[in-house]
């Protein structure tokens, strides 16, 4: 019997067989790939890792993801002189409703607000568009292991590069904001909402603003009647912004990955369906339902007036 009736059959007559049949056909098809593609570049990363002094990376977004790979580039960068390359206009071939960058990762326009928040990092030696430029290590690789991403984001570029980094520390830099400061700031995006969780409850509260889209803010305005909308000028800024917080809420965004960069008190609206934002650190809570949304904001409301 070939391979097909063989399957065939087992898939009407012997159910655990045919799960067996393709988990191993499956597994195979892993092993195969990485083989072929992916472990002598892995290889050839940690040997770069070891022998050169200067390192160049290259991240083609989205932009949260870009965030999440820098604890990883900034732990090198304490024995290695990193320049990173951004990859503008590569396609996305993955839906994502109402993304601002639409069918590509990042555009020129999100380039542009992100550049001043990386070129502010002292870690990175040079901040530039990517123009074929020589790489040592293409972080993009991740999207390409052959494993389930359903785990926490840095993480990610622990597994391309073969390095560990301390995701209890900072690692962005920036001095709070001049005028926008002790605020509750808020940003939801289209993406990645939980269905079990609303803001509603906050319009008991004062000093609420919102970064984002003027869309997604107009969108929760509808929940919270106080909102006041900050148009950042950059990235840059809205980082200085969510310094300067007295909390920050949002779901898996831009802003939230600064935020847990930054480690100021935050509550991300956590994700039921794709899990890969896990917050780390002091004052930091993860949530799936409202009570506990409401009872984590109480904790971090009340600890700051202590």
């Amino acid at each position: 019997m070939n391979f097909f009736f063989k399957k065939a059959y087992y898939k009407l007559f012997d159910k655990a067989k045919y799960k067996e049949i393709k988990y191993k056909k499956n597994q195979k098809r892993q092993i195969d790939t990485f083989k072929s593609k992916l472990e002598t570049y892995l290889i050839d990363v940690q040997k770069k890792i070891e022998n050169n002094h200067k390192l160049t990376f290259k991240h083609s977004g989205h932009t949260g993801d870009l965030i999440y790979s820098l604890p990883v580039v900034k732990e090198l960068s304490k024995k290695h002189e990193c320049h990173f390359y951004v990859n503008v206009d590569k396609k996305n071939h993955l839906p994502y409703y109402k993304h601002p960058s639409k069918t590509v990762l990042i555009d020129e326009r999100m380039f542009n607000l992100l550049r001043p928040l990386l070129d502010h990092q002292t870690f990175l030696k040079k901040v530039e568009k990517f123009n074929d430029q020589k790489i040592d290590i293409d972080l993009d690789v991740f999207r390409e292991l052959p494993i389930s991403l359903s785990f926490n984001s840095p993480r990610w570029y622990f597994h391309v590069t073969g390095i560990d980094a301390n995701l209890y520390e900072n690692y962005l830099e920036v001095a709070p904001h001049n005028e926008i400061f002790d605020k509750i700031i808020i940003n939801r995006t289209f993406r990645y909402r939980n269905q079990f969780i609303n803001y509603k409850f906050l319009n008991n509260y004062k000093d609420i603003g919102f970064i984002g889209l003027k869309d997604e803010y107009d969108d929760l305005k509808n929940e919270i009647k106080n909102l006041v909308y900050y148009d950042c000028k950059d990235f840059l800024e809205m980082a200085k912004i969510l310094k300067s917080s007295k909390i920050h809420i949002g779901n898996q965004s831009l802003s939230f990955a600064i935020a847990e960069a930054l480690k100021v008190p935050r509550i991300l609206e956590g994700c039921p369906y794709f899990p890969v934002v896990q917050p780390i650190g002091k004052n930091a809570f993860n949530c799936l339902f409202q009570n506990h949304f409401e009872r984590k904001f109480n904790y971090l409301n009340n600890l700051k007036l202590l």
